[in-house]
């Protein structure tokens, strides 16, 4: 049987890697789009093992809510990038600093 700490574990390893990727590359905002869906996973993942772990499915009703959040936030964070790169041909996180009010 596979414990607790082995599912927090991997939920820290996962969010350690998607703030690495956030930081390590600005560039790109697909990339950082995809880093923020790898922290809402790991995330879920730690909700999910505590809720097993508790005997309490209150923590696996949350995870649906989370990934209603994020599926918006992607479909709505691509649009902005068709739109931007419509307009500038550039999904350069520097390039796009020129839109700052």
């Amino acid at each position: 049987m596979i414990a607790l700490a082995d599912y927090l574990i991997l939920g820290a390893v996962l969010f350690a890697l998607a703030v690495a990727g956030i930081f390590i590359n600005r560039k790109n905002v697909i990339i950082l789009l995809m880093c923020i869906e790898l922290m809402l996973l790991a995330v879920n993942t730690n909700f999910i093992a505590f809720s097993h772990y508790l005997g309490d499915s209150a923590g696996q009703v949350f995870v649906f809510f989370i990934l209603t959040v994020a599926a918006a936030e992607a479909a709505i964070g691509l649009a902005i990038l068709v739109v931007l790169f419509r307009n500038r041909r550039t999904i350069n996180v520097d390039d796009l600093k020129s839109l700052e009010g």
